[in-house]
């Protein structure tokens, strides 16, 4: 019979707490310069709100591509960290950081370039020149990105997470007035609008970037890592083993975020009444997913911590309190969507109309709240394995093979609208929590890790972690 630790389980918990709450501050933060964004805009006029809403879609497709690439840093330091091997953490980050250039390189280029993907979207064609100055302001900002996750994914690898609250809540505070001052042709400067806002945000990721790594140079924290001892050129079996994690991370998060992106579009097709319900009650839930987001970052380095010591029930600790800490959060979250929806629908607006319809929706999102936790949590616990090529097609088939047609079938089929294509995302999201639930139960209860770490830090995916080749 299987007993529990409570004291194992008490010291699994406030360690997993610790490093989420900077992990959820910061992503709190990232979500705020959107609003930024869109109340500088605003007050700009309608038009360049429009355009930067549109630009920002976009955009967003950029931020996940590099976030899921460079997703593969944090559980390769963390596993090294957890083996006792800190010396060999500066052998990943510089193979991280050739490959962070060149991810941010392309990213560059396919943002200056989305200009037939904007066309595809159908977005009207008087927004479409400020759609485009913003996406070429911004794109500049592309290497700045992919470079900034990599330090703080070398952070949060080594359980550090409070950098990252800092400098994104510091990007925060810089990107308002900057904003302002861009957008609004302040300090001498010529009113810029939606070119302005794109402008100001490329200006705040190189800030960050170049912040953090002043501050990995120069605090202790990160001595003896070996970091920056010598030029190394680019190992292309290492960018591999990165890859070969990241990219399903990344194809994993473009899923959803597409998801998603098609849910506002058919949406769109519905009237502005549905189309504004849907916005306030996709931001609320969005600022929510924040939370489990947060806790799911700091899972993947429990667990990764543990597969580096070889820890079996490390793992499970690790994982299963922080799925259940994340289900905690969700009740939060639930409780407040399902009894009080009126009351935060008309926290954004005033038409009763909308204030209705969005109330429906947030009930919708409170019912949705625990299988997103489930999902987005245990993906972190899969992470922290570096398990990641199943649970892509898990959430694939999740979102598009169940989500979407259920959601379109409910909502034109059925006449459902609104309602329909969000009882879409109820039907993905707990597929995709049933699944990924039960692929890291089977992987920590069934895999047995090598004893003793293999030679080159880069293939412990291969002798220690991969689960692919064994189940």
């Amino acid at each position: 019979m299987r007993t529990i630790d409570r004291a194992r389980v008490v010291h699994e918990v406030g360690a997993t707490v610790r490093l989420a709450l900077p992990l959820v501050l910061a992503q709190l933060a990232a979500v705020g310069t959107n609003v930024v964004d869109a109340l500088l805009s605003g007050h700009f006029s309608a038009h360049v709100l429009g355009a930067v809403a549109v630009g920002t879609s976009v955009w967003s497709l950029a931020i996940v591509s590099g976030i899921g690439v460079m997703m593969a840093v944090p559980p390769s330091v963390a596993q090294l960290d957890g083996a006792g091997r800190r010396a060999d953490v500066g052998a990943v980050f510089r193979q991280a950081a050739w490959l962070a250039v060149a991810l941010g390189v392309l990213l560059w280029f396919g943002v200056r370039h989305a200009e037939p993907l904007v066309n595809l979207i159908g977005v009207t064609p008087s927004l479409r020149d400020d759609v485009n100055a913003f996406l070429h302001a911004i794109s500049w900002g592309a290497p700045a990105l992919a470079c900034y996750f990599t330090l703080r994914g070398l952070s949060e690898g080594l359980s550090l997470t409070r950098p990252s609250m800092m400098f994104s809540l510091g990007g925060l505070a810089i990107l308002a007035p900057l904003g302002y001052v861009f957008m609004f042709g302040k300090l001498g400067l010529p009113p810029q609008g939606a070119r302005g806002c794109g402008i100001a945000t490329a200006i705040v990721l190189w800030l960050e970037m170049l912040g953090f790594l002043a501050y990995v140079l120069w605090h202790p924290n990160y001595r003896g890592l070996r970091l920056f001892e010598r030029f190394e050129w680019p190992h292309w079996r290492r960018i591999g083993a990165l890859l070969h994690v990241g990219l399903p991370m990344a194809v994993t998060l473009l899923a959803e975020a597409g998801l998603f992106v098609a849910t506002a579009l058919l949406i769109g097709t519905m009237g502005e009444n549905v189309v504004a319900s849907h916005q306030v009650a996709l931001n609320v839930a969005s600022v929510f997913f924040m939370i489990p987001l947060g806790m799911a970052m700091a899972i993947t380095v429990r667990v990764g911590n543990a597969v580096g010591r070889n820890d079996e029930r490390g793992v499970r600790y690790a994982g299963f309190c922080g799925i259940a800490l994340a289900l905690l959060t969700q009740l939060l979250s639930a409780g407040l969507m399902l009894g009080l929806p009126h009351a935060i629908a008309s926290l954004y607006t005033d038409n009763a109309t909308v204030i209705n319809l969005a109330a429906q929706l947030l009930v919708l999102a409170g019912l949705f709240q625990f299988s997103d936790g489930i999902q987005v949590a245990s993906n972190g616990a899969l992470r922290g394995l570096k398990d990641t090529r199943v649970p892509m097609g898990i959430t694939l088939f999740a979102y598009w093979g169940v989500g979407m047609p259920v959601g379109w079938w409910l909502a034109f089929r059925h006449d459902l609208g609104a309602r329909g294509m969000w009882m879409g995302l109820i039907a993905g999201l707990s597929v995709a929590a049933v699944l990924l639930f039960a692929r890291f139960w089977r992987s920590a209860w069934r895999h047995r890790w090598h004893a003793g770490p293999p030679e080159d830090p880069m293939t412990v995916h291969a002798q220690a972690v991969t689960l692919n080749d064994h189940l």
